[in-house]
């Protein structure tokens, strides 16, 4: 039984997670990520998150009607309905259909969580904050603003219908059948959940997330209880840690080809380890939803998408390579001989794991480490103890087999193709640094890179010979590698440069020009430690860049 009173004995008010949050995370053994989070849930939005918001099409939105219920709902307006009058400021020049259930819940003062997604890319950001004015369009202060990973979202293109919305209201307390097969063939939704205990703290309000996975992800027990599996996503558990502290939430879905939407309300439990979870590979938990209103708008929305999400393309693997006594490569060509999809350095493969004795796919991410030149795909996996996903690829995946891919997303925004790069990683977060440093290479070669990297000791240390390669003869590249830990067949000069941990303030030293950008991957607390470093030295967080895993 988890203590109320205990947690708000541990309070952190500078914290950006509220006690549910934190509690979930201490729960489940998350280590590093609050100082992280410090570093990237902002009170204001970074100017890339407002260009990012002003060219939506569409947001979904949470809040709570006037019985204090949460509900998520979409908004959508012409291109623009969108805009940003400064940092701590978004506004909506659109208003709910007429019958949605947050109809009349934009009110000043309102709690609202804001997810703005770009299915076609992938790409999504949340922001939190609560209404200044609902009276001509929406109003929004911003209060916290970060970004998602892209794990389980289904890439689809959207357009606009020529014809005017007519929603057509039905409300019920028990799904329908045609509802109930509607749910069932979902492979994607949104959840509506928050919580505002006692006091002003940024960390309460609402949420608006998204759930994806494959069709059938989301089970229909009967007609009042459905139930989803949670997979692993960025390690800050606002929508369990909401539950936590207050079950009720909202759940929203979309009818992608018809513009139609499938609103319902209740309460969520969290089932952490019965011999249920089991059944759905690569779950951590299930979320158990009972069901106290339904709301079926039909047609609500001018927007439509593909009804399929892009279909997965068939790779097969025609290589592995050992890098280190924990990391392999994958080396992948197209099943059907045909040239692959381009990507660009840094970026990452999602793809669809059929694991033996489970029913169904997971999905996992990994970044590309081969050259953006390269007609094969390269991926290179550190096996974890307890990862269902790297211990099938290092221990069961044979060459020849064929694996579900699509196609390659992310990356890091860089805002120049001259200025000096650090490109900084430690563990297997060398993989998108790899790829960048393959294509760095092949540039005008008077662009200054410092290629900086940290491992435990020489046999967990991957690609060294690759990076050598690479850089070799390379005036503009230097590399920095830091042994945290060396073994006593390493040599300090030609195996690692430096003993110890990889630190911000002498990365911040390394470039002379006042436009370095700073490229970083790998895990949480690293990222934090350097993030910190590099602000403290006086570096614009702008110039710092991050991808987690």
């Amino acid at each position: 039984m988890i203590s109320l009173h205990s947690l708000k004995n541990s309070a952190d008010l500078a914290s950006p997670f509220h006690l549910g949050e934190k509690r979930v995370q201490e729960r489940l053994g998350v280590r590093g990520i609050e100082d992280f989070a410090r570093k990237v849930i902002r009170d204001y939005l970074p100017e890339q998150h407002r260009d990012f918001y002003t060219a939506q099409p569409f947001l979904i939105v949470s809040a709570r009607d006037e019985a204090g219920r949460p509900w998520a709902t979409l908004l959508e307006g012409e291109d623009g309905f969108v805009s940003s009058p400064d940092t701590k400021t978004l506004t909506f020049d659109t208003q709910t259909v007429r019958g949605d259930a947050l109809e009349a819940a934009f009110t000043p003062g309102a709690d609202v969580g804001v997810l703005g997604i770009e299915l076609e890319t992938r790409r999504r950001n949340r922001v939190n904050g609560h209404i200044i004015s609902g009276a001509s369009g929406i109003t929004f202060e911003v209060e916290q603003s970060f970004g998602n990973c892209p794990q389980y979202i289904r890439e689809r293109a959207y357009w606009r219908s020529p014809d005017a919305p007519t929603p057509v209201l039905t409300k019920g307390s028990r799904l329908t059948a045609t509802q109930r097969d509607w749910i069932r063939s979902a492979d994607t939704f949104f959840i509506a959940s928050g919580y505002r205990g006692e006091g002003d703290d940024p960390a309460f309000g609402m949420d608006a997330s998204h759930r994806g996975g494959d069709r059938g992800f989301v089970e229909v027990l009967d007609d009042q209880h459905i139930r989803f599996p949670d997979y692993a996503g960025n390690n800050h558990y606002n929508t369990l840690g909401n539950f936590l502290l207050d079950p009720q939430a909202g759940f929203l879905f979309l009818d992608f080809a018809s513009g139609s939407l499938l609103q319902l309300t209740g309460t969520a439990t969290i089932d952490w380890d019965s011999a249920d979870v089991e059944k759905f590979p690569g779950a951590r938990r299930l979320v158990n939803f009972q069901i106290d209103e339904v709301r079926e708008l039909s047609s609500a929305l001018r927007l439509r998408w593909q009804e399929e999400a892009e279909s997965a393309r068939s790779l097969r693997l025609v290589d592995k390579i050992v890098e280190s006594t924990d990391v392999t490569s994958f080396i992948f060509d197209a099943r059907d001989g045909g040239p692959l999809a381009p990507f660009e350095a840094g970026q990452h493969l999602p793809l669809e794991i059929q694991v033996p004795g489970k029913l169904g796919r997971i999905q996992r991410t990994y970044s590309l480490s081969g050259s953006s030149s390269d007609p094969r795909y390269r991926i290179s996996v550190k096996r974890e103890d307890k990862g269902l996903a790297s211990r099938y690829l290092h221990d069961d995946l044979q060459v020849g087999t064929i694996i579900q891919s699509r196609n390659p997303a992310g990356g890091f925004p860089l805002s120049c193709t001259t200025c000096p790069l650090v490109l900084i990683s430690a563990g297997i977060g060398i993989t998108p640094m790899l790829s960048i440093l393959h294509q760095v290479a092949t540039e005008t070669p008077g662009r200054p890179v410092w290629f900086v990297h940290g491992a435990r000791d020489g046999e967990h240390h991957a690609f060294k010979d690759e990076v050598r390669q690479v850089s070799d003869g390379k005036a503009n590249i230097q590399v920095i590698t830091h042994y945290s830990r060396p073994l006593d067949k390493d040599v300090i000069g030609v195996d690692y440069n430096e003993t110890g941990r990889i630190s911000g303030k002498v990365l911040a030293g390394l470039p002379d020009q006042a436009d370095t950008q700073y490229l970083m991957c790998g895990p949480a607390a690293f990222m934090a430690a350097i993030k910190a470093d590099l602000e403290g030295q006086g570096i614009p967080e702008e110039q710092v860049h991050y991808e987690t895993f």
